[in-house]
């Protein structure tokens, strides 16, 4: 089943904070990952912060969203993220973006993601990488991304976040 990620990281080593999270997909069995390119973004809400390089990874998976809400959070862990509060700076952020068709309201989960339809930071990555993965109940990505105001978005440094040179 085709799976989205939404990466990003404000503190730090933030290009390795995404590199490592990239090859931690990779190494858990998500296929076929294709990864857009790095952008550097505003904060949105939360404390002031220092702004955000973000990136979309799309794959393939068999596995379900609980062991991929695990794997999240193992490679979060794994960047030393502290949880402090709501939109807080971060080493590393993991979001599951989209499974496939499933539609999913959990106390732990929610897909698609709740807010990533209205995320200039999330969409505009995501549609350079699979403009036409379609968002359950939502429309296509490209379609979402010509809805949102992406003036806090701008091209990153050129990094190759699947570690093989720029």
């Amino acid at each position: 089943m085709k799976v989205a990620f939404g990466l990003g990281s404000n503190l730090g080593d933030r290009e390795g904070h995404l590199r490592a999270a990239v090859a931690g997909l990779e190494r858990s069995g998500v296929r076929d990952l294709r990864v857009s390119s790095a952008y550097e973004t505003d904060p949105v809400g939360g404390p002031a912060q220092p702004d955000y390089l973000n990136a979309v990874a799309v794959g393939e998976t068999s596995l379900a969203a609980v062991e991929l809400l695990t794997l999240a959070k193992e490679l979060e862990f794994e960047a030393q993220r502290v949880r402090t509060v709501r939109n807080a700076p971060r080493t590393l952020d993991v979001d599951i973006l989209a499974l496939g068709d499933v539609v999913l309201h959990t106390e732990q989960l929610t897909l698609p993601h709740p807010r990533a339809h209205e995320r200039a930071f999330v969409l505009v990555p995501w549609a350079e990488v699979d403009p036409e993965f379609p968002v359950p109940g939502l429309g296509s990505v490209s379609e979402l991304a010509a809805s949102v105001d992406a003036s806090g978005v701008r091209p990153g440094p050129d990094v190759d976040l699947r570690g093989t040179g720029a």
